[in-house]
């Protein structure tokens, strides 16, 4: 170490600490609008990587030429996905006055046992319901007004995302010199493993996760259409997707479908429905995922909610999704970094739960 190195005391490292973190969350609250898109085109780009390298080796294609063709095959198949939604959705749309007839019987239903139980007043109910349904549907309106712009603006995340991913891939080989670069040189050969790691660990985790959204909305619809639950295809499609959000996802699941379920049958069915997505869950969690994603981002519960909601803080529904891989690269880092293993043992799992030695080494910035 160097002699002219001096030691803060903890007390400053950790104001340090702290106002870095605080700065750093800032930044990402407040240019979301950049990082989300990159983020996004960072994971499809890896994800996309090793078909860009099929077509380059294998059918000797340019780089771009082979970049796009991995981004066009990209939105056919979410163009497909997002097709068959808009079916199931419009076969949906179409029982929507039943289904509202049938909420109006419930509710009437709950007015009475209420005004029973309570000795309230299904007047009083009323009056007390259309001052709070005066009041949403005033901020309803206030916020109708902005469709336009919120739907513009999902359209240009959208074609931010394409590009980002096109020129991730295209300029893949500029953008490793450059992480390269910022590291001295015989620290380089140790920094190119730390990302080649890391490209396999999220090209593992995300391929996983559409694997395994799959499959669980497979399992989800041949269980309502055996059930014989209405709209079997959309809530099984719909299920499997909020899967993929650790803890919260299918719980969330569990009571749309179970809503839509007593909407349209007994509530013994929806009950069935509810305990059916459960035991779906629990093989998803024991015995699906680990096998699928192969135990890549070892990480606790803990952590795994946290970075959810720390997601969702900081950057809403798509930070739920984005947060938990990049806690992943977080950890991969820290094990392998010479003093942040701290940081690596907090987020991992317990020790005794992984075999897998961590491999120490000391990198330093120029």
């Amino acid at each position: 170490m160097n002699n002219d190195t001096v030691k803060l005391p903890f007390y400053a490292r950790l104001a340090l600490i702290l106002l870095s973190v605080v700065l750093v969350v800032a930044i990402l609250i407040s240019a979301s609008n950049i990082f989300i898109p990159l983020v996004f085109g960072l994971l499809i780009s890896i994800l996309l990587f090793p078909l860009s390298r099929l077509l380059e080796n294998k059918l000797h294609m340019g780089r771009a030429t082979a970049a796009m063709l991995c981004v066009l095959a990209f939105v056919s198949v979410m163009a497909g996905f997002i097709y068959f939604l808009a079916g199931q959705i419009i076969n949906f749309s179409s029982d929507l006055p039943k289904l509202r007839k049938r909420f109006e019987e419930m509710f009437t239903d709950l007015q009475h046992w209420f005004s029973y139980k309570f000795h309230v007043t299904t007047r009083e109910q009323t009056d007390y319901i259309n001052k709070s349904v005066n009041g949403f549907m005033g901020t309803v309106g206030h916020s109708l007004s902005n469709i336009f712009v919120s739907v513009t603006g999902m359209l240009l995340l959208t074609i931010f995302i394409l590009i980002f991913t096109f020129f991730m891939l295209y300029h893949r080989k500029h953008l490793m010199k450059f992480v390269l670069y910022l590291f001295s040189e015989q620290n380089r050969p140790k920094v190119s493993e730390v990302v080649m790691e890391t490209k396999n660990m999220i090209n593992a985790y995300v391929l996983g996760l559409v694997i395994e959204m799959v499959v669980v909305g497979i399992v989800n619809s041949t269980m309502f259409l055996i059930m014989g639950v209405p709209y079997a295809l959309l809530l099984g499609v719909m299920a499997a997707v909020l899967n993929i959000i650790p803890y919260l996802g299918i719980y969330t699941s569990i009571v749309i479908c179970m809503l839509v379920t007593v909407a349209n049958n007994s509530g013994s069915m929806a009950l069935e429905v509810g305990v059916g997505l459960f035991i779906v869950h629990l093989l998803d969690s024991n015995v699906l995922f680990p096998r699928i994603i192969g135990g890549r981002v070892k990480m606790n519960p803990f952590i795994t909610i946290l970075a959810v909601i720390i997601g969702e803080f900081v950057w809403g529904v798509p930070g739920m999704f984005l947060f938990i891989p990049l806690a992943g690269i977080i950890k991969l880092v820290c094990e392998r970094v010479e003093g942040l293993e701290a940081w690596a043992l907090l987020i991992g799992i317990e020790e005794g739960e992984e075999k897998k030695p961590v491999k120490k080494i000391k990198i330093k910035a120029k």
